[in-house]
This record gives structure tokens, sequence and C-alpha cells, in this order.
């Protein structure tokens, strides 16, 4: 069997990595921006979540094919820190994992920004990036405790599901389609009170091009989502025990498990 080069497979992880998470926030922050900034779906506020929410869950169950056989196509820190602290993969990679994740996630918005740029009606300070926030930057004007108690329980209940369909008992067919409804139904229910992040890389980018008031308020959407992803990775660990992960044999490829 012909040598494997473990350094070669890494790079193409994160590569996989900074890609997926940047085609996820240049996408469905791409549709969030244009029903809620350009308001192309006119007056209705319903038919604008519907079409994010359906945008964020179809973007990722296509990376979830493309990427997962790369990298798990983690493309959110949330879904890195869950598998992490289950055991799936070690630190040093999820710590690669993560600059990949945040450093995709700005490439995105920034090309996305440039995209409405080209637009003479786009205005970062009234038409948005897709942000995230509380308060008046809520649509039902959730205070902060709020926000951080929805965004931890949307991102548990994603990374859970995310964890449980990639398990070693799980069928991996139906995992990309699970894992896609998932990021959809947590958006439905998100949008109208945060905008839903469950994803700390998804926020950071349309925040540091925007600024104010999204950047001043990001902070909660970096540490909650990483919260909810801990506390998945804990629920999992007791309702569904598995056998530790064994070495890999010399020149064996490693197999990312994890998706989403």
């Amino acid at each position: 069997m012909p040598e494997i080069n473990l350094g070669g497979v890494m790079v193409r992880k994160f590569a996989a990595e900074l890609l997926g998470t940047g085609l996820l926030v240049y996408f469905a922050v791409g549709v969030a921006t244009l029903s809620f900034g350009f308001h192309v779906a006119g007056s209705s506020y319903a038919a604008g979540v519907v079409a994010t929410a359906l945008a964020f869950g179809l973007v990722l169950l296509a990376l979830a094919h493309v990427l997962g056989p790369i990298s798990g196509c983690h493309v959110n820190p949330a879904v890195t820190i869950g598998a992490w602290l289950s055991g799936r993969i070690p630190l040093a990679e999820a710590a690669g994992y993560w600059a990949a994740q945040f450093v995709g996630g700005i490439l995105g918005a920034l090309l996305l920004w440039g995209t409405f740029n080209c637009s003479p009606l786009y205005s970062t300070s009234t038409t948005g990036l897709g942000t995230n926030g509380w308060g008046t930057a809520s649509h039902i004007h959730i205070n902060a405790g709020g926000a951080f108690l929805i965004e931890v329980m949307m991102t548990a209940l994603f990374v859970f599901a995310i964890l449980t369909v990639t398990s070693k008992t799980a069928n991996a067919a139906t995992a990309g389609i699970v894992i896609g409804l998932s990021l959809t139904v947590v958006h439905l229910i998100g949008i109208p009170i945060t905008g839903t992040s469950v994803n700390p890389a998804r926020s950071l980018g349309p925040a540091l091009i925007v600024g104010g008031t999204a950047l001043s308020q990001v902070w909660l959407f970096i540490v909650a989502p990483l919260v909810g992803g801990a506390l998945a990775a804990g629920l999992h660990r007791v309702l569904y025990p598995e056998l530790p992960i064994e070495p890999l044999a010399s020149g064996e490829l490693p197999v990312a498990e994890t998706q989403g």
C-alpha cells in the first residue's frame, strides 16, 4: 500500500472547511440579505423567513454530500466543538478547522458584499448583510438573555442531530438530508428572534463588514453557539455512548465521521 501523506490530507480538510463555510455564507446569507435587506419578497416577512431557512438548509445539504467525504463538512465552529468533545477529532485538528471556518466566513462575506456593491440599490448601512442581533436588531426585540438562550437551544438541537446521524450506527445515506432539514427548522424559529446564527463563522464575517450594532453584538453569536455545541456533545455522550475510536493503521486514510 502506498504511503499516505497525512500533512496533505489535513491541508485538504482545512481547504474544504474554508471553501464550504465561504459558500454557505455567500449563498445562504445572500438570500437573507435579498429577503430582508432588498425586500425581494415584498411585504411578506413570512416569505423571506421561509426562503432564507430553505437556502441555509439546501446549501448545507449540498455541501454535506460534496465536502463530507473530505472533511466531514462541519463548516461551523459549533459543530467542530461538538465533534471534538465527542472524541471524534483531536484538539489540534479542531483548531485547524476553526481557523479555516472563520477565514472562510470572512471571505464569503467579503465576496457577497462585493457582489451587492455592484447594485446602485445597495447600502451597507441600510441594506445590511444578513447579520444577527437582539434588541432593536431583532424582529421581536428580544433582549440579550433571550437571544443567548435561543441560540444555545437551536445550536444544541442542530449539533445533536448531526452527531447522531453521523454516528457509527446511523444510516449514512440519509445523514445529509437530516442535517439540511435540521438547519432549516432552526432558521424557521430563529430568524424572527435573532436572525439565526447557530454558527459563529457565519455571524462574524457579515458583522465585520457591517460594523456598528452588528459588530458590538457578535460576541453573543460566537459564544452561545459554542455553548450549544458543547451541550449537544455532552447529551450525545450520555444517550449514545460509542466505542472509543481505534487509532488508524499505518498508511490508512482517516475517515471524516461528522458532517454539518
